[in-house]
């Protein structure tokens, strides 16, 4: 199979990174260390390639109406041009078939960003909603357009640094919100926990900007230290914590979901009908061993499973996520089933890390 390649692909591959297969694409994992790289965002700037995320722009009259069934978080939230909401996509089994983000531009034009591995089957679905109920809105993926996602505490400084015409229309931008000129949209938006932005902007355009940035102190970093850093801050990664047959309920997204009023959108009435069947919380890994993806979690209410796991850079400690027994309290001491072996871990609130602070106990 030949990978998909990003605008800046060639520039990954002339800065020695070592490149891999993500959801299809051909991607950086890292430059030499991730580990620099992951301690890069929380101290400082660093920057990733997230070209592969699809852009697609929906347009059109009924654009809000559609999205309240499409959506499973309420669309009427968003009022304020440029302001973004998190949700989930559901089948009509109540699992995700995605989890994005969508940005309010107008009435007729909202900006969706969906994941890479799952882009062709969102886009599918939502052709075939829009046809199903025969709502008159354009869906277009946006492939003309490249992304990069400026993180750290030193970001959005390093960013006007490069890009000095973009300090006026950004500097008052509040979290979850974006800016569009143009075909060039910053959003401070992100996935690592840190502040900073993500920048959309014409493919042909993408690589000048990394440059830019990176002469103004910017480090590249590669997925591997991009899933270091979600994980610290308890972001959920597609195909890990939530899927097709997962509800948002049991992935720790009840938050995403407004069953409130009387909106049916897909999925409600399964998510109704089940409830919720799972607590969703982090582990802390309490003896020397790393917490893998799949495994096993032995819990006084039965077992469970790790969703996502490593070796915490900052906590300098295994942590991991998991779908636990109901029952299960921040605090409780369960054991985790690493080759064989029950190694004791404490239940803990999710995330471990936000804005360079920890926020749980590793003793």
């Amino acid at each position: 199979m030949t990978l998909k390649q990003t605008s800046l692909h060639s520039v990954h591959a002339a800065a020695g990174a070592k490149l891999v297969d993500f959801g299809g694409w051909d991607m950086p994992l890292h430059y030499g260390s991730q580990l620099d790289e992951h301690h890069a965002v929380r101290t400082g700037a660093g920057m990733f390639d997230v070209s592969h995320m699809c852009t697609v722009d929906v347009r059109g009259a009924p654009c809000r109406d559609f999205l309240r069934y499409l959506l499973a978080n309420d669309i009427d939230k968003l009022t304020v041009s440029g302001k973004a909401l998190y949700s989930c996509m559901l089948n009509p089994d109540g699992g995700v078939i995605d989890d994005l983000i969508v940005y309010y531009l107008n009435e007729e034009f909202f900006r969706l960003v969906i994941n890479a591995g799952t882009a062709e089957k969102d886009l599918t679905w939502m052709e075939k909603i829009r046809h199903e109920k025969n709502f008159s809105v354009t869906i277009t993926p946006r492939r003309d357009l490249a992304m990069i996602a400026v993180q750290g505490p030193e970001a959005r400084e390093k960013f006007w640094q490069a890009c000095p015409a973009w300090k006026a229309a950004t500097e008052n931008l509040k979290p979850f919100f974006a800016q569009l000129q143009g075909e060039v949209m910053v959003a401070r938006t992100g996935y690592t926990g840190e502040d900073g932005f993500e920048v959309s902007l014409p493919a042909e355009q993408a690589a000048a900007l990394w440059a830019d940035l990176q002469q103004a102190g910017v480090r590249p970093c590669g997925l591997g230290a991009r899933d270091t850093l979600r994980l610290e801050a308890g972001m959920n990664l597609y195909g890990n914590e939530m899927g097709d047959t997962i509800s948002p309920l049991d992935a720790g997204l009840a938050w995403t979901v407004s069953l409130k009023d009387e909106r049916d959108f897909v999925g409600r009435a399964a998510l109704l009908a089940q409830g919720q069947r799972f607590e969703f919380f982090g582990l802390v890994l309490l003896n020397k061993g790393v917490m893998r993806v799949h495994q096993t979690v032995i819990t006084a209410h039965g077992t469970g499973e790790l969703t996502s796991g490593t070796f915490s850079p900052t906590l300098g400690v295994s942590i991991a996520m998991a779908r636990l027994p109901l029952g299960v309290q921040p605090g409780d001491e369960v054991q985790v089933d690493i080759r064989g072996k029950a190694l004791p871990a404490r239940v803990v609130k999710l995330p471990f890390v936000r804005q360079g602070k920890i926020l749980v106990s590793v003793s």
